[in-house]
């Protein structure tokens, strides 16, 4: 390894990273000094905890990997981040706090105990809100709940359940607190980020354009996967949240009257979010069809999407927006909605869901029928510069010209923008948990 640095200059420092806390120190050759570094930068892990971990080198194939003393000296020219967390040999030999649990959940007594069985250990990596990476040796009998609470300080002890998304392109799965951990499928080294929520589909607005004014029906119905959580104009939600009917007028200055509310609006609006009771109750995933859209599986791979740093997503987003189809008040609005989540990264990959697939899991039907439906939702999440490597291809498509993302969204611009025509005009997005 210490071949393929002599190609270029080595810094002489090297970034230490725990959770949200990032500190530049000397590049030591010592293990024990860098040791020492850590622990002083990061006085709430004891020294007898500390592991070193990366994910940047080839022989990682992607995942995070402690880095051990009898390697350091081969692998600390090739590093330039190093991430600091807190080993964890057993967590039957750490105490837990005498705290309150959700009913029929065991207590730390049970806990412990259920600890001691020789049903198999397996050690995991979770990854918290706080960009904290935690190993964890955990057995396969204690309850997901009792595992979190100590490795997570915050964790909500009343919702009952959990989001964990696997690191490496696999299904996420909603966890319940109150099942075994070994009726989930865990392997050694797996690595999950953790989350109190899943993601929600947020602002989709339905524009309704006439060349006359006209009485239309619009049905939104919903994949068991998602539960409508708001809607606007009010109407009544049916089939256990997954359908809904507005009945409106439609205006030729692109305005709608809701007719049992008599309300005026510009458009419909709607979000949803997941079903936690339509997910079954293990982690194994199905294959997923390439022309799929799903709020649990669905993800950004380098492979299918743009990576562009999160101050120039709103020039690309209204290039992109607009051979989509979208005028200049809807991309207005499309960007200022979604502008604070993005910016709450360094970098963003984002990519556009075929309409084909997303009409599958949000299907509209429309009375009268429309002679040109567009619907746009946008995926996006949060890439940090540590991670750039894994996004290339993404980094030199979003160089290309937007125009591409026509045909992958499925749309015709032209029909679309032709005020002759009955058309329809839906935008949408979703952040994906990193």
């Amino acid at each position: 390894m210490k071949a393929q640095t002599e190609e270029k200059q080595i810094s002489q420092h090297l970034v230490l990273k725990h959770g949200q806390k990032r500190v530049i120190v000397k590049r030591q050759r010592s293990y024990n000094l860098v040791l020492d570094s850590a622990c002083k930068h990061f006085p709430s892990i004891s020294r007898d905890e500390v592991t070193f971990q990366t994910n940047q080198l080839d022989v990682c194939d992607g995942h995070y990997v402690d880095i051990t003393a009898e390697i350091w000296d081969d692998a600390v020219d090739l590093l330039n981040i190093v991430e600091v967390t807190r080993r964890a040999e057993s967590i039957s030999s750490v105490p837990l706090p005498n705290i309150s649990l959700p009913n029929n959940q065991p207590g730390p007594s049970q806990f412990n105990e259920q600890y001691s069985s020789n049903d198999g250990n397996v050690t995991i990596k979770l990854v918290f809100p706080s960009g904290e990476i935690q190993t964890a040796k955990i057995s396969r009998w204690p309850n997901l709940l009792l595992m979190l609470i100590k490795y997570w300080d915050n964790v909500p002890l009343l919702s009952g359940q959990f989001w964990l998304g696997c690191l490496m392109g696999l299904c996420g799965v909603i966890m319940h607190a109150n099942r075994r951990i070994r009726s989930y499928t865990m392997e050694d080294c797996d690595c999950f980020p953790v989350y109190e929520d899943g993601p929600f589909v947020r602002k989709p607005v339905i524009y309704l354009y006439s060349p006359s004014e006209i009485d239309v029906s619009v049905t939104l119905s919903l994949i068991p996967e998602w539960s409508l959580s708001v809607i606007y104009p009010v109407v009544a939600i049916e089939d256990h949240g997954q359908r809904l009917e507005w009945n409106v007028r439609t205006h030729q200055d692109g305005s709608l009257t809701e007719h049992y509310s008599g309300l005026d609006v510009s458009y419909l609006f709607w979000e949803a979010e997941l079903n936690l009771q339509a997910f079954p109750q293990s982690s194994a995933s199905k294959p997923q069809l390439v022309d799929t859209f799903n709020p649990i599986s669905s993800t950004l791979y380098d492979t299918d999407s743009i990576v562009i740093p999160a101050d120039k997503v709103t020039v690309y987003l209204d290039k992109s927006l607009k051979v989509l189809g979208l005028h200049t008040e809807a991309r207005t609005s499309f960007i200022t909605y979604w502008l604070p989540y993005i910016l709450k990264h360094e970098y963003i990959a984002l990519r556009f869901v075929r309409q084909a697939a997303y009409e599958r899991t949000a299907s509209l039907h429309i009375s009268p029928q429309p002679d040109v439906v567009t619907r746009v939702c946008m995926l996006f999440k949060g890439i940090r510069q540590e991670h750039l490597a894994n996004w290339a291809n993404a980094q030199m498509r979003a160089e290309k010209d937007v125009d591409w993302w026509v045909d992958v969204v499925g749309v015709d611009p032209a029909r679309a923008s032709d005020v002759t025509l009955f058309r329809v005009l839906e935008w949408g997005g979703m952040e994906v948990p990193i």
